[in-house]
């Protein structure tokens, strides 16, 4: 986490932006004089509403703020009136991971809907609200998102001015063939055996184990994204638990230690976030340990049960997505890596139609979909995995697909230049690129026929032209060493 790299200091940003909001509404909760529970809850709010909300434009970003509380307050106030209706309460806890997971369907938007509202029936459990409490918990998260809101779009909004990242998402299916659809179903099994094995455990704190199995299904497509980011909370929740016996227990809940502690930790859950989700699990748990220290219930007994509930929410979590409808590991990734592959072909072929802009838009998708491919591909390129030969295979796809990018990102510099696409070296160089990606692709009879001798004898060379055929020979060369890798024995496929 620490030797990262932060291009433009962006982790640190975030972070630092996160923490001046989220402290600023646990502030305004406590000096609107409202008591600990609800400071906890405002605090939360933010926090979600800096975590989640991702769309590609701060004016999507802030409508989907204002949209937090229209799906959260209803979702609360359910929580607290099932209280006493313990049957009742399990079934709506279950029905909202599920459709908080369907939701993943409407982009960016509908993730961050579905977290807050699967969080704010996390928050009653958490809390033991009861209808009485409702009003100052309606505030708490009103002032909390408040505070969010002024923060991330008036004091500090970086977004504003720049330029969208496109849109990534794979082409959507109907039915139970749509991954959302899939996942909510895993989701809502996943939940209901967590829920089971976690009051088993306990009575008190089993919405841990949900909880555990709700993280572990975000932002994860394939049964061994799953697994291995189970494994990742386990760990994340056992490092936590020993920091906290070293750091929180010793506090004995005393109030500005542990919100100094508390500030530590929501600044190292959001700087590690994007490179480190054992790390952000560890800052999480920490941050719990040191939550109940300071609503004065903080005992040994009480982390060790956090740890047993996290793995019966990884066991549900793993039998769920290895026996609910499983996407395999290949099917996620085959997905991701041809999205890469037509990314790399678009590139191409803008250069070709002089396109400048273009090139450097599917540059930018194809630094995203990579950022997929290396998620999906995680469980094969893990150290503890025993298949080395699909280890080594995946490595080397994720090593080609890196050097295509390099490429793309050279092409997309030189294409900034007028011109710079309309030598006829560079458009056989292109047509020579689209069809390697056919190829890889499977779809060869697509692939583009010759030059027709009257276009050949085209303007007279570019200037900048040797260098952009340079960055073209360099995609070929990286294409026609995916081959080997993409198109070895099935029996050493990319599957799971």
């Amino acid at each position: 986490m620490f030797v990262a790299p932060d291009p433009g200091h962006a982790r640190l940003r975030f972070a630092a932006r996160a923490l001046l909001g989220i402290s600023a509404a646990v502030a305004a909760v406590l000096l609107a004089g409202l008591p600990a529970p609800a400071a906890c809850a405002g605090g939360l709010a933010a926090l979600l509403a800096f975590f989640t909300v991702a769309d590609p434009t701060a004016r999507r970003q802030a409508v989907t703020t204002a949209l937090l509380p229209a799906v959260g307050l209803p979702v609360l106030a359910l929580a607290a009136c099932l209280d006493p209706h313990p049957l009742l309460r399990d079934a709506a806890f279950v029905a909202v991971v599920g459709a908080g997971v369907y939701a993943r369907r409407w982009g960016a938007r509908g993730h961050a809907l579905g977290v807050f509202g699967f969080m704010m029936f996390f928050v009653a459990q958490f809390l033991h609200a009861v209808p009485g409490d409702l009003p100052e918990l309606t505030a708490a998260l009103a002032l909390g998102l408040g505070c969010a809101a002024t923060v991330r779009f008036g004091l500090w909004c970086y977004e504003r001015g720049s330029v969208p990242p496109p849109a990534v998402d794979l082409p959507q299916r109907r039915g139970l063939r749509r991954p959302t659809t899939r996942q909510a179903v895993q989701a809502a099994a996943a939940a209901a055996a967590a829920l089971a094995l976690g009051e088993a455990v306990s009575g008190d704190r089993w919405y841990w184990a949900v909880a555990a199995t709700w993280w572990i299904f975000v932002n994860t497509a394939s049964r061994g994204e799953t697994l291995v980011r189970g494994f990742r909370r386990v760990l994340g929740t056992a490092t936590g638990i020993a920091a906290g016996f070293a750091l929180a227990i010793p506090l004995h809940g005393a109030t500005v230690p542990c919100l100094l502690l508390v500030a530590v930790c929501v600044f190292g859950i959001f700087y590690s976030a994007q490179v480190s989700y054992s790390w952000m699990t560890f800052f999480v748990t920490v941050m719990a340990g040191s939550l109940y220290g300071l609503l004065g219930v903080l005992h040994p007994g009480l982390l060790v049960l956090r740890l047993e509930e996290t793995g019966a929410g990884a066991l549900s979590a793993a039998l769920a997505v290895l026996l609910v409808l499983p996407v395999t590991t290949h099917a996620a990734t085959d997905a991701w890596i041809q999205r890469a592959l037509h990314a790399v072909r678009d590139a191409a072929a803008s250069l070709e139609d002089g396109h400048g802009p273009a090139v450097a838009v599917r540059a930018a998708e194809l630094d995203l979909v990579l950022g997929r491919v290396r998620a999906s591909v995680a469980p094969l390129v893990h150290p503890l995995s025993p298949l080395r030969a699909r280890r080594a295979r995946a490595r080397r796809v994720l090593e080609l697909l890196d050097a295509c990018a390099h490429q793309v990102r050279g092409l997309a510099e030189t294409a900034a230049h007028p011109g710079a696409g309309q030598d006829e070296r560079l458009r056989a160089a292109v047509r020579r690129v689209e069809e390697a990606v056919l190829r890889l692709v499977g779809r060869a009879g697509e692939a583009p026929g010759t030059v027709p001798a009257a276009v050949a004898a085209g303007p007279a060379p570019c200037p900048r032209a040797d260098r952009a055929l340079a960055h073209l020979h360099g995609l070929e060369t990286a294409l026609a060493d995916l081959a080997a890798p993409l198109h070895a024995d099935p029996r050493t496929a990319l599957a799971s």
